[in-house]
């Protein structure tokens, strides 16, 4: 799961810096992208479904589709978080179990654990495990993860298919993570770029500090349409190569 060169690399230049062995640093490095990475909604090739209440993990994600991608169902990963004592701990820590302990990689060890918070009542789907609620999209655009980043840091890029929206760019580190505040706050957008080829990459949206379920209903819907609009713009537009 974890044989990307550019992985390797990263894992050795922190071994040079702090003294850690591999194993060490690279477990340090997995840890750090769970508790980072926003966790990917999930994504169909059949039509949008109308906006409606917020699904949960479960009803979104098919055990089928997690066993293949992580090697373990929903009640499997369920029954190892129970035993391990899963539920008397924080978000941060679950995903970190999941990375660390079982190799899961970050975006997918974020789903678990959202998954299994809303399967044992500690929150609601759309909902933070803090009590605040939050909305996901996601969308994989046949452009370059370069080419992706800047459709959201570029401001004038940006203007082109996400109109009339004040943002102030929290933090942007090319071409893996973009953080903004949202339209004068408080809520602010978290966003992540993940290459699925040279040419081919994946954006997911995670808004999170919404008042309420309504208000994250109504975001999980703008962002599946804006998204939509951001890959048609970036597939057919010279501008945006």
């Amino acid at each position: 799961m974890t044989s990307h060169k550019s992985f390797k690399s990263r894992v050795r230049t922190r071994m040079a810096r702090t003294g850690e062995s591999y194993t060490t640093a690279r477990r340090q490095l997995l840890a750090k992208a769970a508790v980072e990475t926003p966790a990917p909604a999930a994504e169909s090739t059949a039509p949008a479904a109308p906006a409606g209440p917020a699904r949960s993990q479960l009803d979104r994600i098919s055990a089928a589709l997690l066993r293949e991608r992580t090697g373990h169902d929903w009640a499997e990963w369920f029954a190892r978080l129970d035993a391990w004592g899963a539920a008397e701990r924080t978000h941060t820590e679950i995903a970190r179990r999941l990375v660390t302990a079982h190799e899961v990689p970050g975006w997918w060890a974020q789903t678990i654990t959202v998954g299994y918070e809303q399967a044992r009542g500690l929150r609601a789907p759309g909902q933070r495990r803090g009590g605040g609620f939050e909305a996901t999209g996601s969308r994989t655009v046949a452009v370059p993860v370069t080419t992706l980043f800047a459709a959201f840091a570029d401001e004038t890029l940006r203007r082109r298919w996400l109109p009339d929206v004040a943002i102030r760019v929290r933090t942007a580190t090319a071409p893996k993570t973009f953080r903004a505040d949202w339209a004068g706050g408080p809520s602010r957008i978290a966003v992540g770029f993940t290459p699925v080829s040279g040419t081919k990459a994946r954006v997911a949206v995670l808004h999170e500090k919404l008042t309420d379920a309504a208000e994250a209903d109504r975001l999980k819907a703008y962002w599946r349409d804006r998204l939509a609009v951001l890959k048609e713009f970036l597939e057919t537009s010279e501008v945006a190569r």
